[in-house]
């Protein structure tokens, strides 16, 4: 009788009847695969808890008027896989693919529930700017293949295959990745460095495991707006430098910075929101933090220098920086150290600001010529910001 009992429960066992489970973020994308050889003749037909969502027949694929999934599911025509896109919780069930052919017949099941999250939502840039597009996953180091695509790219953008020890970024067809992309081999996360407008767009990407039959999608829609100009401030005025966000998200942790010195920050999961008067106290009593939106203000300022913003979640981390230029006063030390001689008059006129920049253009062409290696030295973005403001 053992012996019996142990021969009926193997069949069940091998066959997958109870499906391989999925985990799917809310907002994010799934793809099942059949992982089948088709030859053209067969029948493949995909069900949501027995009810025929879609299915193809000689390459031709067709949907069935399942309103949950209008306009989500995305078929292969030449592998029979389903893609769900921008899955929710009512997504959440056992999905089924059935291949009949005249040489062969299988199923297969998958159990797929979708995990509370805030979706994909768009991320905003300054020129200039870095960010780094975080993929999230919990354990994500058992995933051995990490795909990033942008836009209708088909080539990868960056990858890491860790069973044939892959570990690459690409500068993109036409070059406007060239020496800004940095890949994290141990989360899978994309930054891009010194960010311009040629890189708006979707991002996404792929993650999946060779032992698995699924493959999961995060994108991002990144907005690169134009840069920011220098801020001009009256000696003695207050000022406030926005981070371009209607509300605080609940993961969202904000630095704010002055010269490599911390000033002010939020952790908004924790409800902490911190002002610092700086080392030498320069900033006691003329910090305001705004809580819903992490703007900074500035009363009675009266130091000229380079501001810099760190907003980080679950999903992306953006720097960003602003040159406040306190009218009255000289410029910083670590806004033109290493620029070269340069002869900066302030004159106000009528209430107008007028600044005549000497000798300048030779010193800006030959950080220009070293911009491809690195764009990210602040003291050659400090003078872009100056100079933009003259323009």
């Amino acid at each position: 009788m053992k012996r019996a009992l142990t021969l009926f429960l193997f069949p069940l066992f091998a066959s997958g009847v109870f499906g391989e489970s999925v985990s799917v973020m809310e907002g994010d994308s799934v793809t099942l695969h059949t992982d089948a050889e088709l030859q053209g003749d067969e029948e493949i037909v995909w069900r949501f808890n027995m009810t025929r969502i879609a299915k193809v027949i000689r390459n031709n694929a067709t949907y069935d008027a399942v309103v949950r999934f209008r306009d989500r599911l995305q078929l292969d025509n030449q592998t029979g896989d389903l893609k769900i896109k921008k899955f929710r919780v009512p997504h959440s069930g056992l999905y089924k693919f059935e291949i009949t052919s005249p040489r062969v017949s299988s199923d297969k099941t998958f159990s797929v529930s979708a995990v509370s999250g805030t979706g994909v939502k768009p991320v905003s840039v300054m020129v200039g700017d870095s960010v780094t597009l975080h993929i999230n996953v919990p354990d994500i180091q058992r995933y051995d293949v990490i795909l990033w695509r942008f836009g209708q790219q088909k080539s990868p953008l960056a990858e890491i295959n860790r069973k044939a020890g892959i570990f690459n970024t690409s500068d993109g067809p036409d070059g406007r990745f060239r020496h800004r992309l940095l890949l994290d081999s141990q989360t899978g996360s994309l930054t891009i460095e010194s960010i311009g407008t040629k890189h708006s767009g979707l991002y996404e990407v792929d993650i999946s495991n060779s032992s698995s039959r699924y493959t999961t999608h995060k994108t991002f829609n990144l907005t690169v707006s134009d840069a920011v100009k220098p801020v001009l401030v009256k000696k003695g005025y207050s000022v406030t430098l926005q981070i371009n966000v209607t509300e605080i998200q609940k993961d969202d942790q904000i630095l704010w910075m002055f010269e490599d010195i911390v000033i002010a920050e939020i952790d908004e999961a924790a409800k902490l929101f911190y002002i610092y008067d700086g080392p030498d106290g320069r900033f006691r009593d003329r910090l305001k933090l705004d809580n819903q939106t992490g703007s900074l203000t500035i009363t009675n300022t009266c130091t000229t220098g380079l501001y810099e913003q760190k907003i980080s979640s679950r999903r992306h981390a953006i720097k960003r920086r602003f040159t406040v230029i306190v009218t009255g006063s000289g410029l910083s030390a670590a806004a033109v150290t290493g620029i070269g001689v340069v002869d900066l008059l302030l004159v106000s006129a009528a209430g107008v600001l007028v600044a005549l920049v000497i000798h300048y253009r030779r010193k800006i062409s030959e950080l220009e010529r070293r911009s491809d290696k690195r764009l990210e030295d602040p003291q050659k973005r400090a003078m872009t910001c100056i100079l933009l403001m003259i323009k």
